[in-house]
């Protein structure tokens, strides 16, 4: 009985995924109606009724299919999806069909909390009191305070204290600290750029108003100060040894403690915006420093930079999408690598948002570029500065509605699908799988997020 059982449901299996096949709308629907179950049932290498009028560019079989709640992220015996297959035979028209995003998406996505970690130069530490940018008398007083830490950077590069306990150790990186009598030579010359970073915040905030009371002292308030002067010269205003300033950013600068990340990613991305911005870009003449380093005003009184608000007035951020693409069956993970990464090394596809552009659109407009896989929903993650020089760095995840890969070789050098597990045991069991990113990268934890979902 059973034997008759199952025989009487494979053929109507099997009549079902003809009849998708044939392109038999009529036949299709008749038996949905009699027994909804078929609409995700498989035949030979795992093809779905779905796939095989994709296959055959029957668009309103594939139309009513998914009408019906198919699933469109199934995958044959050779991971392909109806997306895949579709555009593998030509139909056009069915591959965008198949490639509108909707709510079935999210079975990929599972739920997380967004907000269960910091990322490293993400720690704030400093309180920016923006209100005080405008007050020269306020700014002009905490600059000579004896209690003020100023930074100092040449090139770009913060001074730096490193030192290694044994030899075994890791090296410690820390930002120099100065005072108002050691730099206050610097702060007169022309050259030196000076920009407020904000007060130490008081770890346990007073419930009265901001305003501070008699007899309480203000929290040290925090400077940075561009120079071109001799590096050697500069040394020598520093009482510690192994002092430097760091060559390579990329690497260098994630090696502070996650408190003075935060701080270093402020000072290094507004400096940098003032390296560039010296002169007017509206009108090319020469532009001066106000509200205590976040805003530069032209000098030429008839700009129009100064009727009006002007973006370019003011620090610029850069954004860029780094997402984790996930494959439809959701235990694969996109990644790449690029020419000058180190060898085994791949980390999450990323891009610049171009204007006019939402993130979602540039999240899966650079994974197509970069690697030709078409990309359905997108979920935000997190996000964190970038100071090199002056990014935005937007951690998102995006399911894929196509798997097959075609790298662009000028943007990328290889990119591959990478299952749960081994990505897994590279980010948190020290397997040599392949290098991840850096543990204070967005792409790190963009990676963990959704991996350890599902877990």
């Amino acid at each position: 009985m059973t034997s008759l059982h199952l025989s009487a449901k494979q053929e109507m299996v099997e009549r079902f995924l003809d009849a998708a096949a044939r392109g038999d709308l009529t036949q299709v629907s008749t038996l949905l109606s009699n027994a909804a179950s078929l609409i995700n049932e498989t035949g030979y290498s795992g093809w779905t009724a779905l796939m095989l009028a994709a296959r055959n560019g029957h668009y309103h079989v594939v139309e009513a299919l998914l009408s019906h709640g198919c699933d469109k992220f199934s995958v044959n015996s050779s991971s392909h999806t109806a997306f895949d297959i579709a555009k593998f035979w030509g139909h056009r028209h069915i591959s965008d069909l198949l490639g509108r995003t909707d709510n079935s998406c999210q079975r990929v996505l599972p739920g997380f909390d967004l907000n269960q970690h910091e990322n490293y130069f993400n720690r704030e530490t400093l309180d920016r009191l923006a209100v005080k940018r405008t007050d020269k008398v306020w700014l002009e007083a905490k600059q000579s305070n004896p209690d003020t830490v100023y930074l100092l950077f040449s090139n770009l590069s913060p001074m730096v204290n490193s030192s290694q306990e044994d030899d075994n150790a890791r090296v410690e990186t820390k930002l120099c600290r100065f005072r108002y009598e050691a730099v206050k030579e610097l702060l007169q010359k022309p050259a030196t750029v000076l920009i407020f970073l904000g007060v130490e915040k008081r770890k346990k905030p007073s419930s009265s108003s901001s305003k501070t009371e008699e007899g309480v002292q203000e929290p040290p308030a925090w400077f940075a100060i561009s120079t071109n002067e001799d590096p050697a010269a500069l040394f020598k205003l520093c009482r510690e040894k192994n002092c430097s300033f760091p060559k390579l950013p990329n690497r260098d600068l994630l090696k502070f403690s996650e408190e003075e990340a935060g701080v270093v990613a402020q000072a290094r991305s507004t400096l940098a915006w003032h390296d560039r911005y010296s002169f007017c870009p509206t009108c090319g003449s020469s532009t001066k420093l106000e509200e205590g380093g976040y805003k530069r005003s032209c000098l030429n009184s008839d700009c129009r930079s100064l009727k009006g608000v002007h973006s370019t007035c003011y620090p610029q951020v850069c954004p860029v999408v780094i997402m984790l693409v996930i494959h439809p069956d959701g235990n694969q993970c996109l990644l790449g690598r690029k020419k000058i990464f180190p060898a085994g090394m791949f980390s999450c596809l990323a891009g610049f948002i171009e204007p006019g552009e939402a993130i979602e659109e540039a999240v899966r407009r650079e994974v197509e570029e970069e690697s030709s896989v078409k990309v359905g929903p997108v979920q935000y993650v997190s996000c964190q500065p970038w100071p090199m020089p002056s990014n935005l760095m937007i951690g998102c995840m995006a399911v894929a509605i196509s798997t097959d890969i075609k790298v662009d070789e000028n943007e990328i050098e290889e990119a591959r699908w990478f299952p749960r597990q081994q990505v897994i045991d590279s980010l948190c069991r020290g397997a040599t799988v392949f290098l991840n990113p850096s543990r204070m990268a967005d792409a790190q934890q963009t990676i963990k997020d959704n991996l350890y979902v599902s877990v």
